[in-house]
């Protein structure tokens, strides 16, 4: 019997200066996408900043949502229901690219194009929410009428695969969410 399992995926607004100008540029309330597989957000994973203090060198993270950059920020929670087939084959992917981190490069060319709406993908690079749309699109749930590489934080707040379950600030994600229709 298959049963289903949640994936949550998390949009934030840390409010640096790249996120702010990311923020000008599309208007949407949150301009961070975070990919996590159980309810308390234990692991946290996403396309970003390797390092909080230097914006320049980016790539696969695991996210601390405790820490610095994330300290004030505001979030949108959401969940997605899947097979277990299919969390498992997400979570593997997850794990795999976890396991050559150092390999991948952030893809800040890719980011620029998608404001021309021009598709640009690229060997081991990601932006935040091209690597959430890829890790559903690329194990067979796609949640959105477009490709990863042209996909946006408010184009996965509009997704109706997603449902929300938390807003507000990040540090008050400390508690197991309830589990609703």
């Amino acid at each position: 019997m298959d049963t289903e399992q949640s994936i949550y995926v998390l949009l934030s607004d840390t409010g640096t200066l790249f996120t702010r100008l990311i923020k000008w540029y599309t208007g949407d309330p949150m301009n961070h996408a975070s990919i996590a597989f159980d309810d308390r957000l234990t692991e946290v994973f996403s396309f970003g900043r390797r390092n909080p203090d230097n914006p320049f060198i980016g790539g696969f993270v695991e996210e601390d949502l405790g820490g610095k950059l994330f300290g004030n920020a505001s979030c949108q929670l959401y969940r997605c229901t899947v097979s277990k087939q299919a969390y498992d084959r997400m979570v593997r992917h997850v794990e795999e690219m976890r396991g050559r981190k150092h390999q991948f490069k952030y893809n800040l060319w890719g980011l620029l194009c998608v404001m021309m709406n021009v598709r640009l993908e690229r060997r081991n690079a990601y932006f935040c929410s091209q690597f959430v749309a890829s890790v559903f699109e690329k194990n067979g749930c796609a949640i959105l009428g477009k490709p990863a590489a042209l996909v946006t934080p408010g184009d996965l707040a509009a997704s109706p695969s997603l449902r929300l379950v938390y807003q507000g600030h990040i540090r008050q994600l400390t508690q197991p969410l309830p589990v609703t229709g």
